[in-house]
């Protein structure tokens, strides 16, 4: 396999496959990238054989073939050149050979059969949507997923699509993130598929807020993503996500508006003083105030009071002081809709200008 590439052709591609490549494997063979250069193009393909992400390149190929080449060693060598520089490749079956400039690289690879790659998906169903669509809704739910939890079907964002309605769900356990948005998608049944972190956080990374389309292939144990050169396939979650709806408590008349900017930064400064094991805060609404306190077994104490739109009755309940302040860093809008109805019960947050995305927060005993 030979071929020349600019640093600046090269850089971007793998530094979109590396993300996938975890430091520990336990197959030395997913510490590289599949190299396949074909006439006009060079694919490279990282995976940590849950999430495969391939990228390809149009390039004009002096010789074909098939390699596994060091990730992280090459991506180093890659980024420490200038943008000026060009690489020339020259691969066989024991040896990648690199040359730019005056400087030479010799790294090791490992054959080509032993690097696992997805299977050609069959029977998938196929969507396609805007990926700014898809992007807000993950940038809206994904911050509450659980981490690491028993219940390995909340260790994932559960993606469900309806007639004409995408929606996305996260939860922990303790809150959960709702989006629901509008989409020209016609389905005879309900489609869902529990995503694992890693492949959400790698979406993430690749999509913006551009109307370019995405393309979803979903089968019942995969999901492949294809936007423009980049393909991700990632294995979906096997489980049963809970019935997000019977979570969601109904509206109470005990609504109140409040600045959302301002309410972050008041938690923010009650937060340095809260708990560090529960990270605790009370949150009292009375007629167009809500009082925030938070105090420690050092017996600190931070009070603060904002003036909000409220007529409710008087409430007192406590949450945990983080789980608020990641909604308010989901949302955008100028002002947050908080409902509660009484003291024991769970906290609903939305957006004040649109209702597209919804936030439970479970109380706390302090």
């Amino acid at each position: 396999m030979k071929f020349a590439i600019s640093k600046l052709e090269l850089i971007t591609p793998l530094q979109q496959v590396v993300g996938v490549v975890e430091r520990k494997q336990t197959h030395e063979v997913m510490n590289n990238l599949l190299f396949v250069a074909g006439d006009d193009y060079l694919e490279i393909t990282g995976t940590d054989n849950e999430v495969e992400l391939i990228t390809r390149i149009p390039l004009i190929v002096t010789e074909t073939g098939r390699s596994t080449i060091p990730a992280r060693k090459l991506f180093d060598i890659c980024r420490s050149l200038d943008d000026s520089a060009r690489l020339d490749f020259e691969v066989d079956t024991e040896k990648a050979k690199i040359k730019t400039g005056r400087s030479k690289f010799t790294l090791a690879t490992l054959p080509v059969d032993e690097f696992p790659v997805v299977d050609v998906l069959t029977d998938a169903i196929e969507i396609s949507l805007p990926q700014k669509q898809l992007d807000l809704a993950i940038k809206r739910t994904s911050f509450a997923m659980a981490q690491q939890d028993v219940r390995y079907y909340l260790n994932g964002l559960l993606l469900q699509i309806t007639e004409n309605e995408l929606c996305c769900v996260s939860t922990d356990g303790h809150r959960l993130a709702l989006h629901r948005t509008p989409v020209d998608i016609q389905t005879p049944e309900t489609i869902s598929a529990i995503i694992p972190r890693k492949a959400i956080n790698e979406l993430s990374r690749l999509m913006d807020d551009t109307d370019t389309d995405i393309k979803l292939n979903l089968t019942t144990k995969h999901l492949q993503v294809k936007l423009g050169g980049l393909q991700l396939t990632t294995k979906l979650i096997d489980g049963k996500f809970p019935d997000f709806d019977k979570v969601v408590p109904l509206p109470s008349t005990n609504i109140a508006i409040v600045d959302r900017s301002l309410l972050k930064q008041a938690l923010s400064r009650s937060a340095i003083l809260a708990n560090e094991t529960y990270k605790g805060v009370r949150v009292t609404l009375n007629q167009d105030l809500l009082g925030i306190q938070t105090n420690n077994p050092k017996h600190e104490e931070a009070v603060d009071e904002l003036q909000v739109d409220y007529n409710g009755t008087p409430i007192e309940v406590g949450f945990n002081v983080v789980y608020l302040l990641d909604i308010l860093n989901a949302i955008d809008s100028e002002s947050a809709e908080l409902n509660v109805s009484d003291n024991v019960s769970s906290l609903v947050v939305h957006p004040a200008d649109d209702k597209q995305s919804t936030y439970v927060v479970m109380p706390m005993r302090l």
